[in-house]
């Protein structure tokens, strides 16, 4: 047996179990190893009931980054405005807790929990949802399960005009239009049809556009540069760890370090973070996010732009099929 097909079937033997370890790594581990990891949370009301409480919620080292407010007005700005999950306010009549679900239903179960610890056996702490998830999606199920198939659609985007040989401006505009017509669709499916989503329809359709061209722009970049295995890169990059790393089922700050500070420089991650503000955020923080896509799309289109073809091209007509060189034609 020839020594070249036996190195080839070496490398698959070894090959497909690495990815395989490597995709279970990067879905089992951060999702085995939830836990708040400086959460922002908000306390508001007067000492020292507000201390007190401070220091119940720092007994858990890491966990919570406090921040304190005067009031429960400034706390529902707060919460608004994306600065933190929630916020307990102390009242005369006891702790009552202000979250926002539409942040993510899990970290606000988890205050839920935190805050009702310190509550006297058999009572509960009120908790008002300030920014609650739509009705047909109170979990967050529905979003969370969004950004996989808008990776893959990035992915396949870059992957096609690579194998399609588009190159130039003919492959950045091949990306653009495909990113926006899945945005289109992908709206059309969330917004109009299941109302996952709540926010502007078009700025939706704007964000999930960007998404899948922040994650095919550089996959048919790589693709341009180092040809057909860039496309395999890519997609280990957006998939495997844009995907596992971005946070969206839970929340970045609920992720092992820095896990979900790397998932949200990726596209998957800061994508999600950006559809959520503007879906249920009015665009509350979501400069962040918007720049970070921007910045991926702008490098990919570059790279598409200025990169060259994968495949060499066809030779000048000097030399014949069977690579004999052709007699030049005799003078009649």
């Amino acid at each position: 047996m020839p020594a070249a097909p036996n190195r080839r079937a070496v490398a698959a033997v070894l090959l497909v179990p690495l990815v395989v370890t490597l995709a279970l790594w990067a879905f089992s581990w951060p999702a085995a190893r939830i836990a708040p990891r400086d959460l922002p949370v908000g306390i508001a009301g007067a000492a020292p009931a507000a201390d007190q409480l401070q220091k119940q919620f720092e007994r858990r080292e890491g966990a919570f980054e406090i921040h304190r407010y005067e009031d429960a007005a400034a706390a529902r700005t707060a919460i608004e405005e994306r600065v933190v999950y929630g916020v307990v306010v102390v009242t005369e009549k006891g702790p009552r807790l202000l979250t926002a679900s539409a942040a993510g239903p899990v970290v606000a179960q988890l205050l839920t929990e935190a805050a009702g610890a310190g509550a006297p056996d058999g009572s509960g702490v009120p908790v008002t949802d300030v920014v609650a998830a739509p009705a047909a999606d109170p979990r967050g199920s529905a979003l969370g399960a969004s950004i996989l198939p808008l990776a893959i659609a990035g992915v396949a985007a870059g992957a096609a005009v690579s194998m399609l040989g588009l190159r130039g401006a003919r492959g950045a505009v091949t990306l653009i239009g495909a990113a926006a017509l899945v945005g289109i669709a992908a709206t059309a499916l969330t917004h109009s049809w299941l109302g996952v989503i709540t926010g502007d329809w078009w700025t939706e359709a704007g964000v999930i556009g960007l998404t899948v061209l922040a994650i095919g722009a550089p996959v048919a970049g790589l693709a341009a540069l180092v040809g057909t295995p860039g496309i395999g890169v890519g997609a280990m990059l957006m998939v495997l760890l844009g995907n596992s790393f971005s946070g969206v089922t839970s929340a970045p700050e609920m992720l092992p370090d820095p896990v979900g500070a790397i998932g949200q420089w990726l596209p998957p991650g800061a994508g999600g973070s950006l559809l959520r503000s503007v879906a249920f955020f009015d665009g509350s923080a979501g400069g962040g996010p918007a720049l970070t896509l921007a910045a991926w799309a702008l490098l990919g289109i570059a790279t598409v732009l200025a990169g060259r073809r994968t495949r060499p091209e066809p030779a000048a007509d000097s030399a014949a099929p069977g690579g004999r060189e052709r007699e030049p034609a005799l003078a009649g």
